[in-house]
């Protein structure tokens, strides 16, 4: 059973649970005419937000231009986990860049969970945190893998994980679909959007200005000032901040060939009775599960599901989400198969071709942080932190991040779209085998 869709327009925030849940938002003024700024930072995601608290908390003079609403994009859209880490493993950057490099990330795998419990305490944000995170294996291999993954961060001072075989993971998740599993107790969840919404709040108690509705689109970095057009007016700036992420558009062509769109959708089911929300979720923990393609799911404040999973490559809109992902959550909760969907939406995040995060500069004064490949929620508060260390004078993570190499999509965006599909079919076929 889904109920019709709500429709909104273009620059406001689509009709998500998220969007439903936080009443009236305040106005923001539209960029007019010629202004000047310390630093102009580009995007009111995430990202961008974290980046202008640190300048801010520093005594710089901030400006964030947002296209739209403040967390319009990802920020207010994701599943609100708070998983630690990147999207790829440390194994993984070990092989690639060696031990000095997956000793760094190893020391930062819980930063941007701190920064953010940090801000929620500081700046009294109300985004209904819960703690804790599970990793579910649908089979012997993905609980190996958990046990490999709990080890190897082991080894680098993390110890927060805790195995759970067959049996005892139903103590966390009401469902007979899975091996086992892994809990993060350093993990957590949170009303995406209501965290985006608080950290604007804060940027504009610390004196930084926002614009809405105030989309970027062109940049001219060549001289020593850089300028941020757009359609009514312009920011000239000492320090220039790119955070658009997946919604930047083509604004800086330069950045282009870096990241791929990748959209993912979501519903929420009708709020759950006490009794109904303690059969599927007796611990109130977030899950994602251990697959390529994989689904992620949490309880909101008011007892609905949240559901997330599935992606298309090149950032395109599902048509019909409930027919998309309904049937995953049913595999999951059977039980829940008279409940009504409220709400279904799409979001994009942007996928780097490493699955690292990339951070650099355009010119001695643009800089710009991206492709967290769904780990933004974490990823994006971590780099926006490096970021305005590095423009404030602290170089010292902000090289290391900085000096990773990068590759460009496959056929560039139009072609690497398809590249990325046949590389998910793969994957999700070596996940349905079991292999």
């Amino acid at each position: 059973m889904v109920a019709p869709a709500r429709v909104s327009g273009p620059e406001e925030h689509v009709a998500s649970a998220y969007a439903a849940s936080v009443g009236v938002l305040p106005e923001r003024p539209q960029l007019q005419g010629e202004v000047t700024a310390d630093i102009c930072v580009i995007g009111g995601g995430y990202s961008g937000l974290s980046t202008a608290i640190s300048l801010l908390e520093k005594g710089h003079q901030v400006i964030v231009l947002e296209s739209a609403r403040i967390g319009w994009g990802a920020s207010g859209r994701n599943g609100g986990q708070v998983v630690n880490g990147f999207n790829a493993g440390l194994d993984t950057i070990t092989r690639r860049y060696g031990d000095d490099t997956a000793a760094f990330f190893g020391r930062h795998l819980q930063e941007g969970g701190k920064i953010i419990r940090q801000r929620i305490e500081k700046y009294g944000i109300d985004c209904d945190l819960k703690e804790k995170n599970l990793y579910t294996a649908f089979t012997q291999k993905h609980l190996l893998e958990l046990e490999a993954k709990q080890a190897l961060w082991r080894r680098h001072g993390m110890d927060d994980h805790e195995m759970f075989d067959r049996a005892s993971i139903r103590q966390h998740v009401g469902s007979d679909a899975y091996f086992g599993g892994m809990i993060d107790h350093s993990g957590a969840h949170l009303h995406p959007l209501k965290l985006a919404l608080g950290e604007a709040g804060a940027v504009e108690s610390l004196g930084g200005r926002i614009f809405e509705q105030s989309r970027v689109i062109s940049v001219d970095y060549s001289g020593p000032q850089p300028v941020a057009k757009t359609a009514s007016g312009q920011v000239r700036c000492k320090n220039l901040v790119i955070c658009g992420n997946a919604y930047l558009g083509k604004a800086v062509p330069a950045l282009l060939p870096r990241i791929l769109p990748v959209s993912t959708q979501v519903l929420a089911t009708e709020p759950l009775s006490d009794e109904q929300a303690r059969d599927i979720l007796p611990t109130d923990v977030c899950v994602e599960d251990c697959r390529y393609i994989l689904d992620y799911f949490r309880l909101s404040a008011d007892n609905r599901l949240i559901f997330g999973g599935g992606v298309l490559y090149g950032g395109r809109d599902a048509k019909d989400i409930a027919a998309r992902i309904r049937p995953n959550m049913l595999k999951i909760f059977p039980q829940l198969k008279n409940t009504r969907i409220d709400y279904t939406w799409n979001g994009n995040f942007a996928l780097s071709f490493s699955r690292v995060p990339q951070l650099g500069q355009l010119s001695n004064h643009t800089w710009f942080a991206h492709g967290y490949s769904g780990h933004g929620v974490t990823g994006s508060h971590f780099y926006g932190k490096v970021l305005a260390d590095a423009i404030h004078g602290d170089l010292s993570q902000y090289n290391v991040l900085a000096g990773l190499p990068w590759l460009p999509f496959p056929g560039g965006r139009l072609f690497g779209a398809q590249y990325s599909a046949i590389g998910s079919f793969y994957y999700n076929l070596r996940d349905k085998l079991g292999f």
